[in-house]
């Protein structure tokens, strides 16, 4: 009965996005980046704990002259800079290009680091990126919106340099025979055209457990205070 009722009410929900739908198709990608702009700075209030958590030992993935350097896949308006480490150097990669406007300003608050550049490529083909050319690799709320979880992964190995880590903060899906489930999958449709492609049902951890990294930290967390959709996530990083 649980299964037919859901399945039901993701159908309506559909039906109600549609009109979503046209405002992806007529322009909502330059509209997306000021709305992800300003909702950054309450999901890092909400989430900063966490962050630095998560954030805290990159520096030891610097070479042996010190040098870290930092690949950010999906950067979006530059969320994570104010977590990096002095000195380090940050290439950032984003599909779409409308968020270099705001990406130029959090670069512009966060003098602490050294930029790169920004390139505007998909996560599943950096092929402007080369092998190894990077210490420290981060994807953090991304792999729910890619269209290949595994071959954005297999990138992220690619460019790592061998001892360097692959960084992931994520929403995922949660329990199936959980309330919050039953309102992921309903609502998903709608979260999809708001979110830009935004898949709430996700169980990323997965994908990350048989990519082929030699080491991983892996931790299931509650995020506190944000949506209930969103609120199962997964932390931490693994090593190439």
């Amino acid at each position: 009965m649980k299964v037919c009722l859901m399945k039901l009410c993701r159908l309506l929900c559909s039906a109600l996005s549609l009109p979503l739908h046209v405002m992806q198709v007529i322009g909502y990608k330059r509209l997306f980046p000021l709305l992800a702009y300003n909702v950054t700075f309450s999901y890092n209030d909400k989430m900063h704990k966490v962050k630095r958590e998560l954030f805290r030992n990159v520096a030891k993935f610097a070479d042996a002259d010190g040098t870290l350097r930092l690949l950010e896949i999906g950067c979006g308006s530059g969320a994570n800079f104010k977590f990096y480490p002095h000195g380090c150097t940050v290439m950032c990669t984003d599909p779409n290009p409308h968020f270099e406007k705001y990406l130029r300003m959090s670069m512009d608050a966060n003098q602490h680091l050294t930029y790169d550049k920004f390139i505007c490529v998909s996560g599943e083909d950096m092929r402007g990126v080369p092998d190894g050319s990077a210490d420290v690799v981060v994807c953090t709320l991304v792999l729910c919106s890619v269209n290949n979880v595994q071959q954005v992964l297999q990138e992220a190995r690619r460019v790592l340099r061998t001892g360097g880590a692959f960084y992931f903060l994520e929403h995922v899906v949660s329990d199936s025979s959980s309330w919050t489930y039953f309102l992921q999958y309903v609502f998903e449709p709608l979260w999809c055209y708001l979110g830009d492609g935004c898949t709430i049902t996700r169980a990323t951890w997965k994908d990350i457990e048989v990519a082929g990294f030699s080491e991983l930290n892996l931790r299931h967390i509650e995020a506190p205070d944000v949506s209930l959709m969103i609120r199962p996530h997964i932390m931490g990083y693994c090593i190439k």
